[in-house]
């Protein structure tokens, strides 16, 4: 994984706006249309270098593909593997949006949550095809080699959210479940590392879960599932060296109430359980930002990183360069300088079409996120 004895590098959690050409092609997908194969490549072909050319442009270090060819970070998965089928089926909101039920109605009339095929685990879980995979990987090793990028990274879901977002109607209880996932996903996990990138697992189940599948659970009842799920994903991620992995964990990317999110201090812990060498943390949102204490005293494990989000990924404000170097000091303050990246706090299309931030202004966060960590580069060096 991509460290720096002189400055702060920056990243982000994934995700990217998809144009409109790809947003059509990818829900035409889903949908199951007839596809022009050909058409469809090349239509991901250029996204995946334009995003990553917008990246590098910006000034981020460890790029992305911008999740380009994927309707969404969790769902996607029904069209690599085997034992799910789509329906449309009502989402349970998150409990801090059922509290204030005028705005969570504002939200569904303003178009603000999205609208997609929900995939249903209805089989065994199996590898289908690995080749939109190996589109996905060759896409972005080509726009990272003409880019002349030192370091990307390929998100993957953890099993405990496509539990979240896939419900089961096959397997015989829930740790089934899980580990029939995690064994599927180990498939993907080893092939972006073996593929020469680094593979973020994406694990907002660790936190956002509290608020939405397991709203009815006590705190206690919570940490203790989020614990199991944290060992059925390590067991997805043997073998792999977890200098190749970095793991994100964040509350729900929505604006929102968050009132009802579990604090760090009751996940931090487990969340450092991960076999993984970087911790991407939401922590620049007013719910999370006073966080950033949590770390002192060692509570970072000797042997990872932190890549703590500060800039924001659901309001249109684009956070001052001093602003977001403020909050890179204060982490270079607690867990030390070379032991940090600068990060977002989510990404910026989590579901292809839907998302507040505006694509430009998305890339402009990024560019100020490159400019922040320069002039924090410039105090701690």
């Amino acid at each position: 994984m991509l460290t720096s004895a002189d400055r702060v590098l920056t990243s982000h959690v994934g995700s990217l706006p998809r144009p409109a050409a790809v947003v059509e092609a990818l829900f035409a997908e889903d949908r199951g249309e007839r596809l022009d194969a050909a058409a469809f490549e090349a239509t991901m072909d250029a996204a995946v270098e334009d995003c990553v050319r917008r990246q590098v442009a910006a000034g981020i270090d460890v790029v992305s593909d911008g999740e380009m060819s994927k309707i969404s970070y969790a769902t996607y998965i029904r069209h690599r593997f085997s034992g799910f089928e789509a329906a449309e089926l009502p989402r349970a909101a998150p409990a801090d949006l059922d509290a204030y039920p005028t705005y969570k109605q504002r939200l569904a009339d303003a178009g603000g949550t999205p609208t997609y095929l929900r995939p249903i685990c209805r089989g065994p879980i199996a590898l289908a095809d690995p080749t939109p995979l190996d589109r996905q990987l060759r896409r972005l090793a080509e726009a990272a080699r003409a880019l002349d990028v030192e370091e990307a990274f390929v998100n993957a879901p953890s099993p405990g959210v496509l539990a979240i977002f896939q419900p089961n109607e096959y397997y015989r209880s829930e740790r089934d479940y899980l580990e029939a996932l995690a064994a599927a996903m180990h498939y993907e996990y080893r092939a972006i590392v073996e593929a020469g990138f680094v593979l973020q697992v994406d694990c907002p189940d660790l936190a956002l879960g509290r608020h939405t599948k397991y709203q009815h659970a006590t705190d206690d009842e919570f940490v203790r599932g989020a614990s199991e799920r944290v060992e059925i994903l390590n067991a997805a991620l043997e073998g792999l060296p977890p200098s190749s992995v970095r793991a994100h964990v964040c509350w729900g990317n929505y604006e929102g109430p968050h009132h009802l999110d579990v604090p760090l201090a009751k996940i931090q812990s487990v969340i450092c359980g991960i076999r993984a060498q970087a911790l991407v943390i939401e922590s620049a949102n007013p719910r999370h930002a006073h966080e950033w204490e949590l770390w002192r005293g060692g509570r970072l494990p000797d042997d990872k990183l932190l890549i703590p989000g500060v800039i924001d990924s659901t309001t249109n404000y684009i956070e001052h360069p001093e602003l977001v170097a403020e909050r890179i000091c204060r982490f270079a303050e607690v867990v030390g300088r070379e032991r940090i990246l600068a990060g977002s706090d989510c990404g910026f299309g989590t579901f292809a079409g839907f998302g507040g931030v505006d694509p430009d202004i998305a890339y402009a966060k990024l560019a100020a996120l490159a400019e922040g960590a320069a002039i924090a580069s410039e105090r701690l060096w």
